[in-house]
């Protein structure tokens, strides 16, 4: 597991350098990548290492009785962001019309983004919470667990930050299975999700909607039939205008995406070579779409190498949590596990076409200090949980035997 997480910090740092150093000394593609972002994220990982040490060197059962003093704190910090939209915090930048980021060193591009902290504090106090409790077998015993997760996905969705939201109702039902709740009350509350849904669709930004709909333009027959029906153009483009110019606009990232990752080929192109290394044609791609860019100089066994990283973590995760007696352990673990798959499922998805570019990075991998770091933490606790784990003094059962 160590090995798979020190790989993906690698390959992440390699990949950011080729982004902002292209082999080609002609090419002005660097200037899409802020300076020396590889060396910022050598930084980040040398942080990250010291909080995975740190996490280490006590036992995990000690925060337990701290989570929900350190899930209150998290979201006392969350709301200091949307106090911001009242009065001027000097210390909260707006970036992209986003409110995500608190500046820690007065002078220096020096952020953290509680977000992304949120994501750990939750799992631990969701854990503590459902570790000995048996009320949420009953519908109205999910009460409980709902609030707690619905006091981050409010303050984190005001902010906005729509990947972080998407994040937190499969953490909870991942820990709600696991914890013994029962899988038709769990059926209930999606269907009533999916029928509340389109309601939900009025109430999005424009911006928001589009990048759902993105989705279905890349179809040319849906989109032969929104330049032929107004309405339907309406719905998906918000008009016929905005339908004629999407792949210029919002359909930007999403073709050059797709095209940056059929290009690579079996092998790709080699590292730091190609035209997508070479020319300015993929913003973010060292940050939202670095997967694509992995697939650009690697090609599918790049992609490979990275998909099967990430299944070994998986793997030893759920290892540590089925070895495992402790609920709270094993709760933490599946946390981990499902907020791992979660963001390398919607991250992958949304540079192929398949899910809406919501910002999601790709953990270990993306440039971002906030998200290395507790992508580091997380495996830390999974490396704590499986050094940690209680001592049976009874055998396991054992078979009749008979000659």
């Amino acid at each position: 597991m160590l090995m798979a997480m020190a790989g993906l910090i690698v390959i992440g740092i390699a990949t950011i350098y080729a982004a902002g150093n292209p082999a080609d000394p002609d090419s002005a593609a660097s200037l899409s990548v802020p300076s020396g972002a590889w060396k910022k994220q050598i930084i980040y990982a040398t942080a990250g290492l010291a909080a995975f040490v740190l996490i280490n060197l006590i036992n995990y059962g000690w925060l337990g009785a701290a989570s929900y003093w350190i899930y209150a704190v998290v979201l006392a910090v969350l709301s200091v962001l949307l106090l911001d939209k009242i009065v001027d915090i000097p210390f909260v930048p707006v970036i992209n019309f986003s409110r995500r980021w608190i500046k820690i060193v007065p002078g220096y591009d020096v952020k953290i983004q509680p977000s992304e902290f949120c994501k750990i504090a939750y799992i631990l106090a969701l854990a503590w919470y459902l570790r000995y409790r048996s009320n949420y077998r009953k519908f109205l015993g999910l009460i409980g667990p709902f609030a707690l997760t619905l006091l981050a996905i409010v303050l984190i969705l005001l902010e906005p930050d729509l990947g972080t939201v998407m994040l937190m109702m499969p953490i909870l039902f991942a820990m709600l299975f696991v914890a013994g709740a029962r899988v038709r009350h769990l059926l209930v509350i999606i269907g009533l999700a999916v029928v509340v849904s389109p309601l939900l669709w009025h109430f999005m930004h424009s911006y928001q909607r589009m990048r759902i709909s993105s989705v279905l333009l890349q179809n040319e027959k849906i989109m032969e039939k929104a330049r032929d029906n107004p309405r339907l153009a309406e719905i998906l483009a918000g008009g016929t205008a905005n339908l004629a110019k999407w792949k210029r606009n919002q359909g930007y990232h999403l073709m050059h995406s797709k095209y940056a990752i059929a290009s690579g080929g079996v092998s790709g192109y080699g590292f730091a070579k190609g035209p997508y290394i070479r020319y300015n044609y993929l913003p973010e791609r060292h940050n939202d779409f670095i997967f694509a860019i992995i697939c650009h100089q690697w090609g599918l066994v790049g992609c490979a190498v990275v998909l099967g990283l990430y299944a070994l973590i998986a793997g030893c995760g759920v290892e540590i949590a089925q070895a495992n007696t402790d609920p709270f352990a094993r709760l933490i673990s599946v946390g981990i596990i499902a907020m791992f798959a979660v963001e390398v499922i919607v991250n992958i998805s949304m540079t192929l076409g398949l899910m809406p570019i919501t910002g999601l990075t790709l953990p270990l991998v993306s440039y971002g200090g906030s998200s290395l770091v507790v992508s580091m933490i997380a495996v830390g606790l999974l490396n704590n949980i499986g050094r940690c784990r209680p001592f049976s003094v009874a055998g396991k059962g054992f078979e009749h035997i008979t000659d």
